[in-house]
């Protein structure tokens, strides 16, 4: 049995005040040379919720759950929290952590799918975290991506029933379902198995409901000139209204927990414009805390405590720059 003294999750993470906003949106895009002006005009979304992001306060409650539920199975893996772009930086967490004197860790991300962005910069983001420790830094191995996982697989799966259950049940077949994740660039999709883990998902979730199904995306941003993963959430609606659809369900299928781009992006700028074309959008919730996604981080736990965790090739998920 491999030997592990702490567990640590690894969250994006977000503000949770106006203040907030500015200095984690600059955290988000350090080393892209990104404006100030057009982080501003990022920045007016979140304002639109009084700066505070709903993923810290998921995260935290994700913890909680966690938390009781390795109790709850005897693994006695004291639990920290590190994010990549906002407090609890990661970097001051793994500092707590060696100071604390753990050694080893598991580490635990909050991101399903393999692109640079989900997984490798992850990895670099915990190495980096490392090296500012010290010498005294644990060893810290990320465990592998779970979108197949049976947990994440049943929870997305129960969230999306549960919404199709709101719509009134002459309507319900003919709802179109639509899939949503993340834009990525072309060049970053090629790179890793982003699009077809999505494909993946999709097919384990819902290959048995009569319904017409779509993959979607959402939230892209770089240069008009860099081709991103495509169709967009909000063409797509629109080519549904054409059609003479009614009704939509959208499961975030990229998402863990309630993300600014979740509540943003689908709940205020995709829900106004359904409403403009005559849909009606119905958005199931993410993942978040459901009690088997809990289950499955745990699962994965000891999956990790009983074999060696499997590495990322070195050529995985490369980064692309514009």
């Amino acid at each position: 049995m491999t030997q592990y003294d702490a567990l640590l999750l690894v969250s994006f993470g977000g503000p949770e005040g106006r203040d907030d906003v500015m200095p984690f949106l600059r955290n988000v895009v350090r080393g892209k040379n990104v404006p100030d002006e057009r982080l501003r005009r990022v920045a007016e979304h979140y304002y639109l919720f009084d700066g505070v992001s709903p993923l810290n306060g998921e995260t935290r409650r994700l913890l909680e759950a966690l938390e009781a539920e390795l109790a709850g199975a005897s693994i006695a893996l004291p639990l920290y929290w590190g994010n990549r772009n906002w407090h609890p930086l990661l970097e001051d967490t793994v500092k707590r952590m060696a100071a604390a004197g753990v050694r080893r860790a598991l580490a635990f991300a909050t991101s399903a799918y393999s692109s640079y962005s989900s997984c490798r910069q992850y990895l670099e983001d915990i190495e980096g975290a490392r090296a500012a420790a010290g010498a005294s830094a644990p060893a810290i191995h990320k465990m592998r991506p779970f979108f197949d996982h049976p947990g994440f697989v049943e929870a997305t799966r129960a969230r999306l029933q549960e919404t199709l259950s709101v719509i009134p049940p002459e309507r319900r077949a003919a709802a179109h379902l639509l899939f949503s994740a993340h834009s990525i660039p072309l060049d970053m999709a090629r790179g890793c198995d982003y699009a077809h883990q999505l494909e993946r998902v999709q097919s384990l979730v819902a290959s048995d409901l009569p319904n017409r199904k779509s993959i979607v995306y959402q939230s892209r941003s770089g240069p008009p000139s860099q081709p991103w993963l495509e169709p967009d959430i909000l063409d797509v609606l629109r080519g549904l209204a054409r059609e003479g659809v009614k009704d939509v369900v959208v499961a975030p299928i990229g998402f863990v927990s309630e993300h600014l781009e979740v509540v943003y992006d689908l709940d205020t700028e995709a829900k106004r414009l359904a409403e403009e074309l005559g849909i009606g959008l119905f958005r199931a919730k993410t993942v978040s805390s459901h009690p088997r996604f809990v289950r499955m981080v745990r699962e994965l736990v000891e999956e990790s405590l009983a074999t060696n965790p499997p590495e990322c090739a070195p050529d995985c998920c490369p980064r692309v720059r514009a």
